[in-house]
């Protein structure tokens, strides 16, 4: 069921790792599936925890509009009431558990991608001493996650291009 999970979640994004879809997958009873994770965000965050994840994967130029396409992409699954749950408990996980380490798993390869993307960037000539990786990814992602996650609501196309202009001068 998991290995059926972490396909969805690969092929299809969050949305796709439903109790349905995992037991429809995995040929099994969506019971069975329920037996072992009675809420969906535990099955999300299960599958989560050893995959890839598919946000900000292999920049291209130029950079501004891919970066606008992966910020709309992570909007959008973070609005949705299972991804919303597991970014919540990921963010209040205790040390030693899952979810911190799924978080710093995350954190880190988000931090990685969106560095290489402002490095390609600035080698392209598309933008202008940058932020720091860290204060990039708290300055794209952080708004994003308070907006979907604490106030459960949208991201719009003018707050992340806001977003955007706020990690550097762009040309």
């Amino acid at each position: 069921m998991l290995d059926a999970a972490r396909a969805l979640l690969l092929q299809e994004g969050p949305a796709a790792v439903t109790h349905q879809r995992v037991a429809r997958q995995a040929n099994v009873g969506r019971a069975t599936v329920y037996r072992h994770w009675p809420r969906p965000d535990l099955l999300l965050l299960d599958a989560m925890a050893t995959v890839d994840l598919p946000f900000f994967r292999e920049p291209i130029t130029p950079v501004r509009p891919w970066l606008r396409q992966e910020l709309r992409v992570a909007a959008d699954e973070m609005a949705m009431p299972q991804v919303a749950a597991v970014a919540l408990a990921m963010m209040q996980g205790s040390p030693g558990s899952l979810p911190v380490a799924v978080r710093d798993r995350f954190i880190a390869t988000v931090t990685g991608r969106i560095h290489a993307a402002l490095t390609l960037a600035a080698a392209e000539g598309e933008l202008d001493a940058p932020v720091g990786p860290e204060d990039a990814v708290a300055l794209l992602v952080g708004p994003i996650l308070q907006r979907t996650c604490m106030q459960a609501g949208t991201v719009s196309d003018d707050l992340i291009d806001r977003l955007i202009d706020s990690i550097g001068a762009w040309h």
